[in-house]
């Protein structure tokens, strides 16, 4: 007869032991101990690594990462702390891109303050669920906290509200569910006769959005299953700020081609060319058509704690919806983001009631909760990083650093534009200069392949990083700077082996043509 349990009819291993060791690894009371050594070891191996980063990438690749990654055995455990450490410093620390490196030029990442790393060590412990009461006492209130304290920054009013999110990609597509509810609720309680047909009136609605505006707005428009051509982009002037005067005649065309303006989505800080969109005047044309008015503020927010340049988001108070990203402008780790709404009631458009988590029940109990509020169920309690970053540096601070990397921007736009070597783009209202190598007397079809050249070269050295976009069709490279610790020297340090790269590509081509027959 075979052992019960046992289909082979060997005896059933022990698995006392494994179970006991599997347990030890468990954060409580117990292991308060092993907690603070790994966790202190972990902590050294970071500072170790950043100590010695002298430069923002080592250039790796992914041909040469992937054979290493892809040879662990996950199923083997190596059982060692300090093994593991090993080997995640081989597969990711060594070669990590390192936002905290005054010559990490590249995207909208920021080098992250310390008490908001706190604040993360601290969240991750814990684990709060930022969904029901019962998963996230006093979390819930300082989440709802920090999104009153947002709010009254923007100037929304008393009967403003919103959630954490993971990012400005969230916000910007809750805006849109909630902004296209609402269209329909109007289409549906106006008047029309008999009531339409949800389908065709959803194929109706319409989103205006800058034509520099971030591509999460079309991806919304998608994902809320709105028509193909549900976006419609607005010319941007010379200093790509949206032209109010084409946002008001597309507005005028749509309600004459018989189409719903669901929202029009303003910019405060494109990805780009950090501008803000004239935010007053594209309010005052909203409330005349009656229509949603979201601002992109997911790079600008850092303007709500600036000393200096807070007036640059005046006309955002008149919003119908904000979106915020902390993570980009107030110095904080990924994810920390935020929706405001100045009507909170619209967030019930995310409600959907649970018998097992938040009935019914519940909110007739005044239970408070943020899953009503949320897209998301489960959901860390990233707002303790922002917490403890007021808490102990106050907004002030953040806002000067914040004003330290528009200061450099500009310091590093006039630089290039004085330089015979670059072409410049129009001057960033933010952190970022878009440019592109074009000394006089280079091809005009060398100029597109030697940018790019350039870009990926330095990329592959490690020496620096910095990003590349199209303006008008053509290759233009870009300097993001939200690191205050980034001097002039170092841009123009960049600057330097851009050009370098560029040239060397620019003779290379030009004497491969000469050597080739006709």
């Amino acid at each position: 007869m075979s052992s019960i349990g046992s289909p082979t009819g060997a005896a059933p291993a022990d698995t006392g032991s494994a179970a006991a060791t599997a347990r030890g690894h468990l954060f409580n009371a117990g292991s308060l101990g092993r907690y603070r050594d790994v966790l202190a070891r972990g902590v050294d191996r970071v500072a170790r690594r950043v100590g010695e980063a002298d430069r923002p990438f080592t250039g790796v690749t992914p041909d040469e990462l992937a054979p290493l990654i892809g040879a662990i055995d996950l199923d083997r455990p190596l059982g060692d702390t300090d093994a593991a450490l090993d080997e995640l410093h081989d597969v990711w620390l060594r070669d990590a891109v390192y936002f905290h490196h005054p010559r990490y030029l590249a995207h909208l990442n920021c080098p992250v303050v310390i008490p908001a790393l706190l604040g993360e060590a601290v969240l991750s412990a814990v684990n709060s669920s930022l969904d029901t009461w019962d998963q996230s006492a006093g979390a819930t209130l300082m989440e709802r906290r920090l999104i009153e304290w947002t709010a009254g920054r923007i100037g929304l009013g008393a009967t403003a509200d919103g959630v954490f999110t993971s990012g400005g990609t969230q916000s910007n597509l809750q805006a849109m569910l909630l902004a296209r509810e609402e269209a329909y609720r109007t289409v549906v309680g106006g008047g029309a006769t008999g009531r339409p047909d949800r389908p065709e009136v959803l194929s109706r609605l319409r989103i205006l959005t800058s034509a520099a505006g971030h591509f999460s707005v079309q991806k919304a428009a998608k994902l809320l299953g709105l028509a193909a051509d549900a976006v419609l982009t607005v010319p941007t002037d010379a200093t790509r700020r949206m032209r109010t005067d084409e946002l008001a005649r597309t507005i005028d065309s749509c309600h004459r081609d018989g189409q719903v303006v669901m929202a029009v989505v303003a910019t405060a800080g494109t990805t780009d060319f950090g501008t803000v969109d004239p935010l007053p005047e594209i309010a005052d044309i909203c409330a005349a058509a009656g229509v949603w008015l979201h601002v992109d503020a997911a790079y600008g927010c850092g303007l709500l704690v600036s000393p200096t340049r807070r007036h640059l988001l005046d006309g955002i108070e008149r919003a119908a919806s904000v979106t915020v990203d902390y993570h980009k402008s107030f110095f904080q780790p990924v994810s920390s983001s935020a929706l405001l709404v100045r009507d909170g009631r619209v967030l019930r458009h995310a409600t959907w009631h649970a018998d097992y988590l938040n009935p019914v029940r519940a909110v007739e109990q005044g239970l408070p909760n943020q899953v009503d509020k949320s897209i998301q169920t489960t959901r860390r309690f990233d707002a303790c990083k922002l917490w403890l970053t007021l808490r102990i540096m106050g907004p002030d601070a953040i806002g000067t650093l914040f004003d330290q990397v528009v200061d450099l921007a500009a310091q590093a736009w006039r630089r290039l534009d004085a330089d015979p070597r670059f072409e410049v783009a129009a001057p960033s209202q933010l952190s970022t200069v878009v440019f592109r190598y074009r000394p006089s007397g280079l091809a005009p079809d060398l100029v597109d392949e030697a940018n790019l050249h350039a870009r990926d070269a330095l990329a592959a050295s490690g020496a620096a990083l910095v990003a590349g976009t199209k303006v008008d069709g053509a290759h233009h490279l870009k300097l993001t700077l939200l690191n205050p610790e980034t001097t002039v020297d170092d841009v123009a340090h960049v600057l330097d082996l851009i050009a370098d790269h560029a040239a060397w590509y620019a003779r290379t081509a030009a004497a491969a043509e000469l050597s080739c027959p006709v």
